[in-house]
């Protein structure tokens, strides 16, 4: 199959105008001008013929949690749910995840396994949605944050043998929660820390001896300085609170930077509306964190936290992106954020996120120009994961 496009996005920042893509069967084969590409013999030709079209890499969200719903309450739902009914709500979920142009996930916790099981399902066609990069059950402490998942634990015999349960289940992710959070209302509050330095450094390691990389929830500045020294790969919402308020810390920062661990802020597509929750002036700090990281070399990749209080899965992730160029950052960058610098965070770098021989047919259609304007993400005509093509209203 041969499908062109008026410009396809090929690098950071970098077109090919009057492009052409070739697919055989879930690969990419050939990229480049539509004049070199085109081959007619054996192939059939797409020719999606639209004037202002870009074709790019599918996206990737970082951090999704399928189990939950999005809605007001949250937990409500979903305490009220039996296993079966969550995972048939999963499924469209993950098929609005597709229409809006993402075609990667990786699902940061959920409730006895679910999320294995609709990876799976997946996998063999039977029902359609992006590629999950599941974590399977998140480690928190006894009535920490996120507790009703399952993943209580104490000690560093209870985190392994966690970790390793996880691991053969099917995990291509640990995920840890290194602080209280704002779900669980019962819980340790987001500035508090969760976990002794020991249990975190024996998480990562029997995680990484396994091969799988480490995701931690980590709001207060005393647990993100806990897990960058625990080595976990990535730091996700990275707010640095404190019990008075919010404290960066620049040696810490350093660290982060220097160790190259990616941090997920999991900003929603609602952050417009920061002041009116937070105040003016705790919003203008942590939009300024996330600058004054991004100026000091952070690698940040994109999520948004799907499946938590108002943030669904319908367009979430387009909607999301405006706020890191909000914050000064180049539209290229941000589109990395989704796509190349995701894949290589999530340990899929050499597979997805890129536009390349070789690499799985994992592709958006947008009218408009990404690079000029972030909003032609939502325009979406088009998605192809794995080189099946999915109508974006299939699921409405």
């Amino acid at each position: 199959m041969l499908i062109t496009a008026g410009r396809v996005l090929t690098g950071s920042g970098t077109y090919v105008e009057d492009g052409a893509v070739r697919i055989e069967g879930g690969s990419i084969t050939a990229v480049g001008p539509r004049a070199q590409v085109a081959d007619h013999s054996g192939t059939q030709e797409m020719d999606l013929a639209f004037p202002d079209a870009t074709l790019m890499p599918g996206l990737i969200d970082s951090h999704v949690h399928l189990v939950f719903d999005g809605s007001a309450e949250v937990l409500a739902a979903f305490s009220e749910s039996s296993d079966e009914q969550l995972l048939q709500d999963m499924r469209r979920r993950a098929e609005q995840l597709l229409s809006s142009g993402v075609t990667t996930v990786r699902d940061l916790g959920d409730r006895n396994g679910l999320t294995f099981r609709l990876q799976e399902e997946i996998s063999r066609g039977a029902v359609p949605g992006p590629r999950i990069v599941a974590a399977g059950t998140p480690l928190t402490t006894p009535g920490g944050h996120c507790y009703f998942l399952g993943g209580e634990v104490s000690g560093e015999a209870a985190v392994r043998d966690l970790v390793q349960r996880n691991v053969a289940a099917g995990a291509k992710a640990i995920k840890v929660m290194a602080s209280g959070g704002g779900l669980t209302k019962d819980g340790p509050k987001s500035w508090q820390s969760q976990f002794s330095a020991d249990e975190l450094r024996a998480l990562v390691e029997e995680a990484h001896q396994a091969g799988v990389p480490v995701a931690a929830h980590a709001h207060s500045a005393d647990g993100i300085s806990a897990v960058v020294d625990a080595g976990v790969d990535t730091i996700e919402h990275c707010t640095w609170m404190t019990e008075d308020g919010f404290g960066l810390r620049p040696d810490v920062l350093k660290k982060i930077v220097e160790q190259g661990i990616a941090v997920c802020p999991a900003v929603g597509p609602h952050w417009q509306m920061a002041a009116r929750v937070f105040g003016e002036e705790r919003t203008a700090t942590l939009f300024g964190q996330v600058r004054q990281m991004a100026e000091a070399g952070v690698r940040f990749i994109a999520g948004t936290d799907a499946g938590v209080q108002r943030t669904g899965f319908d367009g979430s992730l387009a909607g999301a992106l405006g706020f890191y160029a909000h914050v000064g950052m180049p539209n290229a960058k941000v589109i990395d954020m989704a796509t190349s610098e995701a894949a290589a965070a999530l340990g899929l770098g050499s597979t997805t996120g890129t536009i390349a021989p070789g690499y799985r047919a994992d592709l958006l259609l947008v009218d408009g120009d990404p690079l000029a304007d972030l909003a032609a993400l939502k325009e979406v005509r088009a998605v192809w994961a794995s080189g099946r093509r999915h109508e974006p209203n299939a699921a409405e």
